[in-house]
């Protein structure tokens, strides 16, 4: 009886015991640290590198995509030809033809609060999610009803929160990543409507807040990364739903958007706090900080970013309607569209490298799309 201890026994040991992992983890930050002997930018520059350069007509708005009627929340390309999908607070997602403007679909929602959409690597399916908790697909070859509304194909159910993601499996029609805002990211089969695996939620390794992004690896799609509001991002293997493979530490605000860089080594995020940062999941080590000093202090958050087909570039949409365009090994802001005359009226809350990376496309909740075509440095970039 006497081995028993007491309740103010029992939280004064969990009070040291969080202290000294505390005190561990800022010393594995130092040495980290020390470890880092440069960045990204500091190496390229002892190298002699120098920044790419934009001159006026190697990035210009081409095309403004006009239709929907509320703000634009998010955007995907087709893998295959110029094809965009974009979702709305109209609770529409249009179908766009890139080269033409023309719309091909316009899909009214069964829940209008969407925020997130996903072209499969066919083409021949879009998905959505939003508050509903749920992930809707939709075979565009279906046909329509009496209305002429698209019938839902599969409705992927599971969730306990709203879907803020999602992202077919590169070249299988059949398997999607969804993150939420119940802390999880769910891996499924669309086949079945059914779960293969759960990323988070009771393990101690998964987010402890609100999923905001995910990223599959194009090198290796077994690979991919999550962002969320617990200022963290995360890697997971898709073999080993149980555990997080890495957690990335750095930011000071929620993490909007996380995208691969094109090698599958390393990856990218954006966040509230207005920086994006490029980091390495062999080592976990943050190799380069993006962040434009603001004389106002006012930094506004990054709410999507992409890269170039290289990598070489890194677009960044703001809050603000800027939209940053990096030089990622200089680590240097090289041109900003949000400037331009051709610019959008609002927040950019979306953006997207075509496929073969000679298109990028933006979306803002001035409610249109812009495609920017990029000139002379298409085969640089």
């Amino acid at each position: 009886m006497e081995n028993k201890m007491s309740v103010a026994e029992l939280k004064e040991r969990h009070r040291a015991a969080t202290e000294t992992v505390n005190a561990l983890r800022d010393k594995l930050k130092q040495k980290r640290l020390l470890l880092l002997d440069t960045d990204v930018a500091g190496y390229a520059r002892s190298q002699g590198m120098t920044p790419v350069t934009f001159g006026p007509t190697d990035l210009v708005c081409c095309r403004t995509l006009q239709g929907h009627t509320g703000k634009v929340y998010s955007l995907d390309w087709t893998p295959e030809r110029n094809r965009i999908v974009s979702a709305s607070q109209d609770g529409r997602l249009i179908v766009w033809n890139a080269l033409t403007s023309q719309k091909t679909h316009a899909i009214k929602l069964p829940c209008a609060w969407v925020m997130t959409c996903a072209f499969s690597p066919s083409g021949q399916s879009v998905a959505c999610g939003g508050l509903d908790s749920v992930c809707s697909i939709f075979n565009l070859n279906s046909q329509t009803d009496r209305d002429g509304n698209l019938p839902v194909t599969r409705m992927l159910s599971g969730h306990k929160g709203y879907v803020s993601s999602c992202q077919y499996v590169p070249d299988e029609d059949s398997r999607l990543v969804t993150g939420s805002g119940d802390q999880t990211c769910v891996l499924w089969d669309i086949t079945t409507g059914l779960r293969t695996s759960v990323f988070g939620g009771e393990f101690q390794s998964g987010h402890t807040a609100d999923v905001l992004s995910i990223s599959i690896n194009g090198c290796n799609s077994k690979m991919f990364v999550s962002g969320s509001c617990d200022s963290t991002a995360r890697l997971w293997d898709m073999r080993v739903a149980s555990r997080a493979v890495r957690t990335f530490h750095g930011h000071e605000g929620d993490v909007n958007s996380v995208k691969f860089f094109p090698d599958g080594n390393r990856f990218g995020t954006g966040s509230d706090d207005g920086t994006c940062r490029l980091f390495d999941i062999r080592t976990g080590h943050q190799l380069q900080v993006y962040y434009q000093p603001h004389g106002d202090n006012d930094v506004p958050p990054v709410t999507s970013i992409a890269f170039s087909i290289s990598g070489r570039l890194l677009f960044a949409g703001y809050n603000n309607g800027d939209c940053y365009v990096w030089d990622t090994l200089l680590g240097k802001m090289v041109l900003n569209l949000g400037s331009l005359q051709t610019s959008h009226d609002g927040r950019i809350s979306c953006l997207g490298l075509s496929a073969d990376g000679s298109a990028l496309c933006t979306g803002s909740w001035d409610t249109n799309l812009k495609i920017w075509a990029f000139g002379g440095y298409r085969r640089v970039i």
